[in-house]
């Protein structure tokens, strides 16, 4: 099993494949605190300044703002409200009804109770401390709900 905590940010930085997520945040500790409690995330490396994450095969990064400092986005940064408006984070297969229920017991917002939509799949939009909106769904087959891994 690899220690992340060790490896360098060259080392990391050659793990990353495929598409990639990396939200920069206000805190780090408060998003990791959000994904590991609602979605079961794992953190694999956590900082004051930078984590790594991974749910299911997927690696998923936080740096904090003041790690942008230099970077062309900082400049974009809001100074108050939310961030990522427009985008959603969609975590397929993710029990919606259990990811409401941790995040209510957390204290995070929902921005959306969990529905059954039109387009076959049961979710609800939860947002994380920094505003950016998560969407746990499963597949709704029939009229039923099909479980998820979760």
């Amino acid at each position: 099993m690899t220690n992340f905590e060790s490896l360098s940010g060259e080392q990391v930085g050659h793990l990353l494949d495929d598409f990639g997520v990396n939200l920069l945040v206000s805190k780090v500790h408060n998003t990791v605190k959000f994904l590991t409690t609602v979605f079961d995330f794992t953190a694999l490396r956590s900082s004051t300044d930078y984590a790594l994450l991974k749910h299911r095969d997927r690696l998923y990064q936080l740096h904090g703002d003041q790690t942008y400092a230099a970077h062309p986005l900082a400049a974009l940064l809001p100074e108050a409200g939310v961030r990522g408006v427009g985008v959603e984070l969609r975590l397929y297969q993710v029990d919606p009804d259990r990811a409401e229920r941790r995040a209510r017991q957390g204290g995070y917002e929902i921005l959306q109770s969990t529905a059954d939509k039109p387009h076959g799949l049961r979710e609800c939009f939860v947002l994380d401390p920094d505003g950016y909106c998560w969407v746990p769904s499963i597949k709704i087959a029939r009229g039923k709900i099909q479980s998820s891994k979760i």
